[in-house]
C-alpha cells in the first residue's frame, strides 16, 4: 500500500472529502492533492503531520500501513438512527456458535408465527481462554427482533433498546469470504469512525455492534453496525 492510496481512502472515508475540499483545508492546490494521491510528489514533513491531524491517524498509519481493506464488496458506509426495537436473544459458546444460535431463534420465532423473522447476532465474548485453545470454541449470540404486535413472551426475556446512533456498511454476498469480509468490514468501519472523529458508545444499555442478514433479488447483503456517541 502507497501513501497515495492511503491519503486516498483516508479522504473518502472522511464524509467523502473531495480533492478540492482536501487541498483548500491544506492550502495547497487542487493538483498537489492529486499529485500525492498518485504518488507523482510526496508532502514536505509539515504537510504530513498537518494531514494526520485532519484524519486522526499516525504518521506511521498514513505512510506505512495497509489502510485500504475496502473491495467492491462494500458499500453504503455511513452514519445511520436505528429506530427503537425490542428482542429476545439467545447465546452459544461452541465451536460453530452462528449457526445453533440462529437455528434456535429462528425455531422460536416460527413457534410465535413470524415466518419471516428479522434476525440480528453478534459476538459474545465471555468464554475462556480453554474454551477458546483447547476446545476451539467463542461465542455467538443471536436475536429476534420481535414484530410490533408481539409485547410479550411466555418463555424469554424480552430487551428493549432505545433509538441509538450506528456507523454501518453493508457488504456484499458476505458468505463467499466470510473470514475476510466480515472481519475486514469492521476494521473499515473503525477507520472510518477514527477519521471522523466518533467514539465507540460503551453504553451496556445499547448492543455495542451486531450484524444483520437480509436477501435482495437472490443475493445475500450482510449490514454490520458499531455503536457511536
Amino acid at each position: 500500500m502507497s501513501f497515495g492510496q492511503n491519503l486516498q481512502y483516508l479522504r473518502r472515508l472522511h464524509n467523502k472529502m473531495t480533492q478540492e475540499e482536501l487541498a483548500e483545508a491544506m492550502n495547497v492546490s487542487r493538483q498537489t492533492v492529486s499529485k500525492w494521491e498518485l504518488d507523482g510528489a510526496y508532502p514536505e514533513v509539515d504537510k504530513m503531520i498537518e494531514l494526520c491531524g485532519i484524519f486522526s491517524c499516525t504518521l506511521d498509519q498514513l505512510v506505512r500501513c495497509d489502510l485500504n481493506v475496502c473491495s467492491s464488496a462494500y458499500s453504503d458506509l455511513c452514519v445511520t438512527i436505528t429506530e427503537e426495537f425490542s428482542y429476545v436473544r439467545y447465546a452459544v459458546i461452541s465451536p460453530e456458535p452462528e449457526d445453533d444460535a440462529k437455528e434456535h431463534i429462528l425455531r422460536l420465532a416460527k413457534k410465535f408465527g413470524d415466518t419471516s423473522p428479522d434476525v440480528i447476532g453478534w459476538d459474545f465474548p465471555v468464554v475462556s481462554q480453554k474454551q477458546i485453545n483447547v476446545f476451539h470454541m467463542h461465542g455467538y449470540a443471536a436475536a429476534w427482533v420481535l414484530p410490533e404486535q408481539i409485547s410479550s413472551l411466555p418463555e424469554a426475556d424480552i430487551i428493549t433498546q432505545k433509538a441509538h446512533k450506528y456507523a454501518k456498511i453493508t457488504i456484499t454476498d458476505p458468505f463467499s469470504a466470510p473470514f475476510d469480509l466480515i472481519p475486514n468490514a469492521y476494521k473499515t468501519l473503525m477507520s472510518y469512525m477514527q477519521v471522523n472523529g466518533l467514539k465507540h458508545c460503551t453504553d451496556k444499555n445499547i448492543l455495542s455492534c451486531f450484524e444483520r442478514e437480509y436477501v435482495r433479488d437472490d443475493v445475500i447483503y450482510m449490514d454490520v453496525y458499531i455503536a457511536v456517541e
